[in-house]
């Protein structure tokens, strides 16, 4: 691996870039929308062979890439009262993020994380809701994209407290996956003035990023073209899977590592 680009230097560990490749197309795959829940390995994964805040900086420009193939391959598919609901109170968690960044251990939320991920997930295998269950309260909707506005500008991590709302909303997998996909496009885009604010977006990230920019569109492309075909019980499979391994992996890198 050169140790520029274009004159800027960037990562050369090549252990970062063998747990970055994967990393980037597991986000790309949650991206689309299939095997959401994945995208929030990618920071822990990254952290392996680098610093949380700077696994995090590395992948604002790929999510932005990755965000705008979202975008265009589910223009027509978005709930959009649903996102109007969700994205004051998303945009409301990415604030408190910005103040909390320099107080709180990215190590600390991640673990917090990892716990309400896997007693959600618990709560949905031992007492599965009846079809004919209410959705949940909109408070609670709106306590959950707060918190999932603050774990993704922590670490990229809002999936999991996001799922655990719209989960139980049972959308329509291409629905449900435009509006994930069309709102942390908001959340994200709102991440870059204060990550350069907290002096996260340097060249020498920059750089690591524009390596990593080819695997972007892949996983993203996989992902759209499965989750166009797969039926809703699979789909949803598919999220409780990703919400397994990411709430055991941040409890780890939270409490144990």
């Amino acid at each position: 691996m050169p140790a520029s680009l274009f004159g800027l230097s960037l990562v050369t560990d090549p252990f970062f870039y063998a747990v970055a490749a994967p990393a980037v197309f597991l986000m790309g795959l949650s991206k689309s929308g299939f095997g959401a829940g994945f995208g929030s390995l990618a920071v822990p994964l990254m952290a392996l062979a680098a610093t949380v805040p700077q696994a995090a900086a590395i992948m604002m420009p790929l999510l932005l890439v990755m965000d705008l193939l979202g975008l265009a391959a589910f223009r027509r598919d978005v709930d959009w009262k649903l996102l109007r609901f969700l994205l004051p109170w998303a945009l409301l968690g990415t604030g408190v993020g910005t103040l909390l960044f320099r107080l709180l251990s990215p190590a600390t939320v991640a673990g917090i994380v990892g716990v309400f991920t896997l007693l959600f997930l618990a709560q949905r295998l031992l007492f599965a809701p009846r079809p004919d269950s209410p959705p949940p309260p909109r408070a609670l909707g709106a306590l959950l994209t707060v918190t999932s506005g603050f774990t993704s500008f922590i670490s990229h991590a809002g999936g999991p407290p996001l799922n655990a709302y719209l989960v139980p909303l049972r959308l329509p997998p291409i629905v449900f996956t435009a509006t994930v996909a069309y709102l942390f496009f908001a959340v994200n885009l709102s991440k870059w003035i204060p990550y350069a604010w907290l002096g996260l977006l340097d060249l020498r990230n920059l750089a690591t990023s524009l390596v990593l920019m080819p695997l972007a569109p892949l996983g993203v492309w996989a992902g759209v073209r499965i989750a166009r075909r797969i039926s809703a019980l699979w789909f949803y499979r598919f999220i409780y899977a990703g919400m397994l391994l990411t709430g055991l992996k941040l409890v780890w890198d939270g409490f144990i590592a």
